[in-house]
């Protein structure tokens, strides 16, 4: 049977799958996160990334969702900070590690729309947001939700120079950023143009 046989919507249901499938692997194997003492550098936004680029908008946010769903069930004791910060409030742990990730997808596709054409800067371009929307909206989120809380204090005061909230987001996820852009932003753009040739006959 021919590809242009296969109902589009079971053909979208099948893409999806089999991207949460790769991201839930890379969820729960060494290949997701990269730990390095306090620091947890992560590179789930690339199924996501490329989802959003390949299926659309929706399915960055289901993609995003399902990566907010991984963090939300690290901090059942597998990430000392997230379980830290559940000790302190679930429904607000749920909502720093969940809806930051379904905006990052659903923004990540909506930007990828936004160019009118398939070219490798829009592949490029789209794929770096990927990561900058993540750090971005996570932190804001983690900070709107615990920054007065005890955990991120004490993180804040052992970071030298963490003076105030904009400080202390450049010392604690500086190193992590850089990391996750430059990985997530090639790794993104060189995936996501071949699948999308592939798929959608870009």
């Amino acid at each position: 049977m021919g590809k242009e046989r296969i109902d589009p919507r079971i053909l979208y249901v099948s893409e999806l799958a089999i991207l949460i499938a790769i991201l839930l692997l890379m969820a729960f194997t060494p290949v997701g996160y990269l730990r390095l003492g306090t620091m947890t550098i992560t590179f789930l936004t690339v199924p996501c990334i490329v989802g959003a680029i390949v299926l659309g908008p929706s399915a960055g946010a289901i993609l995003g969702t399902v990566f907010g769903l991984t963090s939300f069930y690290q901090c059942f004791g597998m990430d000392p900070m997230g379980t830290a910060l559940m000790q302190i409030s679930l429904p607000r742990t749920f909502l720093f590690t969940v809806i930051p990730r379904l905006l990052m997808g659903l923004l990540v596709g909506l930007i990828f729309k936004a160019f009118k054409k398939r070219s490798a800067a829009a592949y490029t371009v789209t794929s770096f947001c990927g990561p900058l929307l993540n750090t971005l909206l996570f932190m804001t989120t983690l900070i709107a939700c615990f920054w007065h809380t005890d955990v991120i204090q004490a993180w804040a005061a052992s970071l030298p120079g963490a003076t105030n909230i904009f400080l202390f987001v450049v010392l604690a996820v500086g190193v992590n950023f850089l990391v996750e852009a430059v990985v997530c932003t090639i790794l993104g753009a060189a995936v996501s143009k071949a699948v999308d040739r592939y798929v959608n006959k870009a």
